[in-house]
């Protein structure tokens, strides 16, 4: 196929999501309880948790079935464009074939939406009245607040404090579809108050605003808590993203060498990618490259360890790669990707040899952005500018190594609401920021000792 993109029919939006759980060599590790570090069970997780995504969390079936209700507000953008960056890859000089998979197109900019609609349903299903949950760039944040209003909740959303003031036209959208946003930390809870005792002038972080949204859902009986990245039921709800660009490659005719996602928590990589990895396993010759910033290396540089998922240690612990719970990240832009761990499945993933992560500075992926900007049209949020950066480098190396390959990478949103980050660069005021090692030893130092769990 000669053309530009392929676009899907509204009857062609998957009908299930696809459980990776189901076809890795081997399980994960189980998630332990904080106060008995033994497995958790269900019953543990039901008051933060509705129960249909509890289940989802722990299933090990391949295929779970997407309901009616939650495909017909998807349809409201989707199935998303996949679409060949010819002009980008005349720029670059490049044999390479370049894709990208537009998750831009949903209302709040993101992929973020698509777990955001399914979590929603299933609380409202439950009963449940109001969610909380946390935002670093606000990308989840918005979605969330969007879900809430087309199934009638409220939404509580805790924004890392930096991100608060650096995004303020995220707020806005929060607030357009009726989210109440709070900069974290905050006094407005306990673990709040506590870590702005101990330093007043923090620059907040993902884990801290989990504590906060945390403890906020368990202090009222109509309340949940969500979460827009890391957890296995997320992962699973962005399974559309790939199982989309399966079918549309085909049209293409193509089928992918490499496939490339940013990473803060996994979400974006993980719908990508998932419903690729069973190739993998098959013996087909594709690699996946998951990429981070340099300032938060969690994959990089960090550990695969028990951890908490937040700050203050309200959450069970899980096994993933993390740089520890009491790691904050400078406030780079991409404030997405400034979370201390990875989701379980992605870190197996990448233990097993399935993935290879990939680390790049602010500076190169917003100058990748500039170039995307120009030559495709879109101006990328700075987290899917670090997608965009991994796909350049793979497409140079092509030209200079003189082959073809297909490079496919997943545009998780716009950058609309990030334009005070690109008048900063335009400006010249950004600079990298490569964390020092010993605070990451430091931080690394304080994680439980529990590489070997008792199951009985």
């Amino acid at each position: 196929m000669s053309g530009r993109r392929v676009v899907l029919s509204e009857s062609e939006l998957p009908t299930r999501w696809y459980n990776l759980q189901a076809d890795l060599p081997e399980p994960l590790p189980p998630v332990l309880h904080p106060g008995t570090m033994q497995p958790v069970t269900p019953a543990d997780l039901e008051p933060i948790f509705a129960s249909e995504l509890i289940r989802q969390e722990m299933s090990p079936e391949r295929w779970i079935e997407i309901p009616d209700a939650i495909r017909e507000v998807l349809a409201m953008w989707r199935p998303t464009p996949l679409v060949r960056a010819r002009n980008l890859e005349r720029a670059l000089q490049t044999p390479a074939r370049i894709y990208f998979k537009d998750e831009s197109h949903s209302p709040p900019g993101s992929h973020k939406t698509n777990t955001a609609v399914a979590q929603a349903y299933f609380n409202q299903a439950q009963g449940v009245r109001r969610l909380t949950t946390e935002t670093g760039a606000g990308q989840w944040g918005t979605a969330l607040s969007f879900a809430c209003k087309q199934f009638g909740l409220e939404c509580k959303v805790f924004m890392v404090k930096v991100s608060y003031e650096q995004k303020p036209y995220r707020r806005s959208m929060m607030h357009m579809w009726g989210g109440q946003v709070t900069p974290s930390p905050s006094k407005e809870t306990e673990s709040g108050r506590q870590i702005l005792a101990a330093d007043p002038d923090t620059p907040g972080s993902l884990g801290i605003a989990i504590s906060e949204a945390v403890e906020a859902a368990v202090q009222r009986d109509d309340t949940r808590y969500t979460l827009g990245s890391v957890l296995n039921h997320v992962m699973l709800h962005q399974t559309v993203i790939g199982l989309e660009t399966e079918r549309q490659l085909r049209e293409f005719g193509d089928f992918p060498d490499v496939m490339i996602g940013c990473c803060g928590g996994g979400s974006n990589f993980a719908g990508l990618t998932f419903p690729f990895i069973p190739y993998k396993l098959k013996g087909r010759d594709i690699r996946f490259v998951a990429v981070e910033p340099c300032s938060c290396p969690t994959m990089s540089r960090g550990q695969f360890r028990y951890d908490f998922g937040d700050t203050t240690k309200l959450t069970p612990l899980i096994k993933m790669y993390t740089l520890g719970h009491s790691f904050v990240p400078p406030g780079i832009h991409a404030g997405g990707l400034r979370y201390h761990g990875m989701a379980p499945l992605v870190s197996l993933a990448v233990k097993l040899g399935l993935v290879e992560p990939m680390a790049f500075h602010q500076l190169e992926c917003f100058e990748a952005a500039q170039l995307f900007a120009a030559t495709e049209g879109i101006i990328p949020a700075p987290e899917t500018s670090h997608a965009i950066r991994g796909a350049m480098v793979e497409a140079q190396r092509c030209r200079d190594e003189g082959r073809e390959a297909c490079i496919v990478f997943n545009l998780s949103g716009h950058g609309l609401c990030d334009l005070g980050a690109y008048d900063r660069y335009f400006r010249g005021e950004l600079e990298d920021y490569e964390y020092p090692q010993e605070h990451i030893e430091a931080a690394l130092a304080e994680l439980p000792d529990l590489d070997e769990v008792r199951t009985a």
